[in-house]
């Protein structure tokens, strides 16, 4: 463990609440968090802080004008705090979620502007990982996942490689073991009754348009 940062082990299947708990006290106060997917390691930071967002473009050595990605815990914390779902969203989100299927929505007004990168639009999904659930669930907001590495650098699924490269940089890091890996999320904007691809991921473009047709 480097001297700043906390590591805390749990279990990917059956996170201790104890622990979750722990991580989200550091998340609460505006700390930045190394936390599991069900793809790769993410920084976590409550959206909804202007300092705390600030904080993870300095972690990663990020331009600002790049948007970042947001986890949640379920659909209902989605629409309590992004607001509700447009009808193609919700049933994508019924389909898909838990999963690797970002949708992008209109962001509220309360939202960190850096979070949104200079737009109006912002991804949210809901992963198909225990403890990044239970941490959204936690927090009572859903929070930042956007990877856990310099900007440049190869995103990672191996918490020991997190804390070589964010140790000194992080406050926490929520060990879970190596997260799955794999592509990335498939990005879909619904901010219109017709979606649009925006990055090609996990769940094939043919799934989801079929899944809208069925």
């Amino acid at each position: 463990m480097t001297p700043r940062s906390l590591r805390i082990t749990v279990s990917a299947a059956c996170p201790d609440g104890e622990a979750i708990e722990r991580a989200a006290e550091w998340l609460r106060r505006g700390g930045i968090a190394a936390i599991p997917t069900d793809t790769l390691y993410g920084l976590a930071a409550d959206p909804f802080s202007a300092v705390a967002v600030q904080r993870i473009f300095t972690i990663k050595d990020r331009a600002t004008e790049r948007a970042l990605p947001l986890v949640a815990a379920s659909i209902e914390q989605v629409d309590a705090h992004l607001g509700a779902l447009p009808p193609v969203g919700q049933r994508l989100a019924e389909r898909y979620w838990p999963g690797p299927l970002t949708l992008v929505v209109a962001a509220p007004e309360t939202i960190g502007r850096d979070v949104i990168g200079g737009g109006v639009t912002v991804g949210v999904r809901v992963p198909a990982h225990a403890v990044t659930r239970a941490l959204c669930a936690a927090c009572g907001v859903p929070l930042t996942a956007t990877s856990a590495n310099i900007s440049g650098q190869p995103p990672t699924s191996d918490p020991d490689e997190v804390l070589q490269r964010l140790g000194d940089r992080i406050d926490i890091l929520v060990d879970a073991g190596v997260t799955p890996g794999g592509p990335p999320s498939t990005i879909v904007d619904v901010t219109s009754d017709v979606p649009r691809l925006i990055r090609a991921g996990a769940i094939a473009w043919d799934h989801v348009l079929a899944s809208i047709r069925a």
